[in-house]
């Protein structure tokens, strides 16, 4: 080397200001720091240290990126052009990304995933790319935050990768995961299936059929579990009332015949006319009401986040029987 020959730049250490990921960047979050698109442009060349995930999204490092890059990565992608935060409003993981995140055992790790589903508002001019599928929706979520990124919740994350599944066995993994596992309640999670028209599809159909039967069970070992760790009298379960020689009026899931208590779980399917099954349900509660049973309507929710005020509400219930009248003579017969 002599006098003449030109000095090679070495690359300059780059800050990290509030919001920046310390892993990536944006083109416009370089640009905001004072990096040069020649420099970004020779540091992305062949032998340089950074490497272009999407486009306009940087790993500033070398090596293969983890799956926390890749989801930080689709983020900063799908964010609005302008904005210095990682992810725009709106802008939400999805799908099996969202639901590895949710802890659902059958969900990929994001490392292992071909594709990161991001879910932004419906008018956002943005395009699939690379790793990352656009998913709009007219009305977004509310996102949960974890580990430090916007998801969306389970039920619309369930939905959105049940849209690109095809085996009906992951389907149905996945769906009865999400409520064995406290994730959401099955008339939430039909709900969303229903909005995104994937109840055409047989194997979801299947599948939801297989998780309203694994719902209503879960909730039935709950209402037993209740009255069990509450010491609340034994009811008979699961039965059918009549008037003597008359109609019927309906099932209900336990009855205190002594006390003329009745408990009934809501584990309607939304697949349904939820207005004429509610007007139903409130016709066949007012005709016992008249009679003198007390109804007591509990949700699975109530049971799995308060059992105990739940427990509460049904106690009270059968104290109050001996002021009530007297109610009418009903025949219990097993449902």
């Amino acid at each position: 080397m002599n006098h003449d020959t030109p000095i090679t730049p070495r690359p300059r250490p780059l800050a990290s200001p509030a919001g920046i990921a310390a892993r990536l960047a944006s083109t416009g979050q370089l640009r905001a720091m004072g990096v040069p698109a020649a420099e970004v442009a020779g540091r992305v060349a062949a032998g340089g240290d950074w490497q272009q995930l999407l486009p306009g999204v940087f790993l500033l490092h070398p090596g293969a990126p983890t799956g926390d890059d890749r989801l930080r990565a689709a983020l900063l992608y799908a964010r609005k052009d302008g904005e210095a935060s990682p992810h725009g409003p709106g802008a939400m993981l999805t799908g099996l990304a969202a639901l590895a995140l949710h802890g659902l055992p059958s969900a990929p790790p994001p490392a292992a995933l071909e594709r990161i589903d991001v879910l932004v508002g419906r008018t956002r001019r943005l395009r699939s790319t690379g790793f990352v599928r656009i998913v709009r929706a007219p009305e977004s979520p509310e996102p949960v935050e974890l580990d430090g990124l916007p998801v969306a919740p389970v039920a619309r994350a369930l939905a959105d990768a049940v849209s690109g599944l095809h085996d009906a066995e992951g389907v149905r993994r996945l769906l009865t995961e999400a409520v064995r596992g406290g994730h959401c309640e099955p008339p939430l999670l039909v709900r969303e299936l229903s909005r995104l028209r994937l109840l055409t599809r047989p194997h979801v159909v299947d599948a939801v059929d297989t998780l309203l039967v694994e719902g209503r069970a879960l909730s039935e070992e709950r209402l037993y579990e209740m009255v069990r760790d509450f010491a609340l009298p034994d009811p008979v379960w699961n039965v059918d009332l009549r008037l003597p020689g008359g109609p019927h009026l309906g099932g209900v899931d336990a009855y205190w015949p002594d006390q003329a208590v009745a408990v009934e779980l809501d584990t309607r399917a939304p697949r349904q006319d939820e207005d004429a099954l509610w007007s139903e349900y409130t016709r066949k509660r007012e005709h016992l009401e008249r009679l003198g049973i007390t109804v007591v309507h509990l949700t699975p929710r109530k049971l799995r986040e308060a059992m105990d005020q739940q427990a509460a509400v049904v106690r009270t219930a059968l104290m109050a029987a001996s002021e009530r009248q007297p109610a009418a003579y009903v025949v219990v017969l097993p449902r």
